[in-house]
């Protein structure tokens, strides 16, 4: 690819959940080829934090359980070209067995990653230039189950579906979505003792997990490839092959 297609010279990208982990990183790898990026997440202080740690970034509070600041943001930022969503809601227990499943849990499981992506698409639409992108996170639960996933896995294929049908629907403006495998972020570090983390691995074609870096670049060449839409792109080390 030519150096020109490999830059976003000019462009505005918006990373909402970018304070952290992919989202962080891909804030990193569009701003590295030129983009000026807009870092939002909830939590004013892991927002500065962000933008401390990255030179020319502006920042700015969203909160995706609230569709009033929600439509706030997007009524402030003006127009834009790129928007990734790779917030999520992690405090959420998310992973369990269906017996075991809190009914409770599971639907507040959908209000930022499903029903805050979809608000966010909505009112991201209105100012978004026509040729330009949103992509949003899924899984690879949403094409290879696990046991005790149930509420993962359908929360990985709600977004998948929902993609195809934004897809469509906002034509010509590209939607997309990255299906992340096990991603060594700090969140999943924290979740995953090692030896549970290498047992996960250890199958798949590539065992190991990702960099974030290597999953940001997912959301980087679909903001760069302007003939991809409708799609759901993994980064899964060959687990959905092996």
């Amino acid at each position: 690819m030519s150096e020109a297609l490999m830059s976003l010279a000019g462009k505005r990208v918006v990373v909402i959940g970018g304070t952290a982990g992919i989202g962080f990183a891909t804030a990193v790898l569009a701003r590295e080829i030129g983009a000026d990026v807009v870092i939002a997440s909830s939590n004013t202080a892991n927002v500065d934090a962000a933008v401390a740690r990255l030179d020319g970034v502006t920042s700015s509070a969203i909160d995706l359980r609230n569709e009033s600041s929600i439509a706030r943001f997007f009524d402030t930022l003006g127009t834009f070209d790129h928007l990734a969503i790779t917030a999520g809601d992690w405090h959420i227990p998310i992973f369990a067995p269906t017996r075991d499943i809190d009914l409770a849990a599971a639907r507040n499981s959908f209000t930022v990653r499903f029903w805050g992506a979809l608000a966010a698409v909505q009112h991201a639409c209105r100012v978004i230039v026509p040729t330009g992108s949103i992509t949003l996170t899924s899984g690879m639960l949403a094409y290879r189950p696990i046991k005790g996933a149930p509420m993962a896995t359908a929360i990985s294929g709600a977004i998948v579906h929902l993609v195809r049908g934004l897809a469509v629907d906002l034509a010509p403006l590209r939607i997309n979505a990255v299906c992340p495998g096990i991603t060594l972020t700090e969140q999943v570090r924290q979740m995953m003792p090692p030896e549970r983390l290498q047992a996960s691995v250890a199958p798949l074609l590539l065992p190991r997990g990702a960099t974030p870096a290597e999953a940001a670049t997912a959301y980087v060449y679909l903001m760069l490839n302007g003939y991809a839409t409708g799609q759901a792109l993994a980064v899964d080390g060959g687990g959905s092959v092996a």
